[in-house]
């Protein structure tokens, strides 16, 4: 998943100033990269997140962070390398399989079995692995339902790559191999998703906090490795609205990281480990 997941489509903020004399020039310097990428660097744990950008400012041969920022407005191409750095795309196909296992045989069946089309979100959908692996499954567990699968994410560039439907070798290292023969052919060096898995799925750029989610009409939500270093009062929140959007019986899936805090005071019940169903 792609990490750094607000902001997308969010109001228009300020104009960044830099910070004065005993400011604090993190938080003029996270207001300045929210206005020149949408992303809020403000909704990270601040001490791992303020480490890694002062050590990347200085490789950079900048002598603050007000200096930096002014090389982002400046140049696209360091903003395109910062963002590079910043972003954690991490995704591959059937990734943590034993999760994929239960979505596969129990959850998509259960699911389909209510008789109306389902609809599922990939939210921090990174490059798209977890969307056409839900795909690949639904064609594989429940052929005859009708499944329409979102994908979003803030960045970019990650979603026009998720539109490709295109994964490396290393994308595919934990699929099982009769499962990525029927589903995915071989191209470019990697695997491309089949027209049957592309047609099921689209892809857009989205704030997790802030994008329009119809409250109450999702069967399905992914947000799995997303939160791990929001601060918690953003991560409590991202699951409160992640909750708000799923019908009653529907399902919520996490990383195996991460967990809800409270999950009956958004409705939802655990049902296996990273699991929650909506009561």
């Amino acid at each position: 998943m792609t990490l750094l997941h607000t902001g997308a489509d969010a109001p228009a903020t300020r104009t960044a100033t830099p910070a004065r004399s005993g400011g604090d020039d993190y938080l003029a310097f996270c207001e300045g990269v929210r206005k020149l990428s949408a992303i809020d660097l403000s909704q990270y744990k601040r001490g791992q997140m303020e480490r890694r950008i002062r050590s990347f400012a200085q490789r950079k041969g900048s002598a603050d962070l007000a200096d930096y920022l002014n090389m982002l407005r400046t140049s696209k191409d360091e903003l395109e390398d910062f963002l590079d750095r910043m972003t954690i795309n991490v995704s591959q196909l059937w990734r943590n399989p034993e999760q994929w296992d239960l979505v596969g045989r129990e959850i998509l069946p259960e699911l389909a079995g209510h008789g109306h089309p389902l609809s599922v979100w990939s939210a921090g959908c990174s490059y798209g692995a977890e969307a056409y692996t839900v795909a690949a499954l639904c064609r594989e567990h429940i052929p005859a339902a009708r499944t329409a699968i979102r994908g979003t994410d803030i960045d970019k560039r990650m979603v026009e790559r998720a539109r490709r439907g295109w994964f490396s070798a290393e994308d595919a290292r934990t699929a099982p191999p009769a499962l990525l023969q029927r589903h995915f052919t071989p191209a470019d060096g990697g695997f491309q998703a089949r027209r049957e898995l592309i047609a099921m799925c689209t892809f857009e750029v989205g704030d997790l906090l802030r994008m329009t989610v119809p409250a109450g009409r999702l069967d399905l939500v992914l947000c799995r490795n997303t939160v791990i270093y929001f601060n918690d009062e953003v991560r409590n929140a991202l699951h409160e609205r992640l909750a708000a959007s799923l019908r009653p019986g529907g399902y919520l899936v996490i990383g195996s990281t991460e967990r809800v805090q409270d999950p009956r005071a958004v409705g939802l019940t655990p049902t296996h480990p990273f699991v929650y169903r909506k009561s």
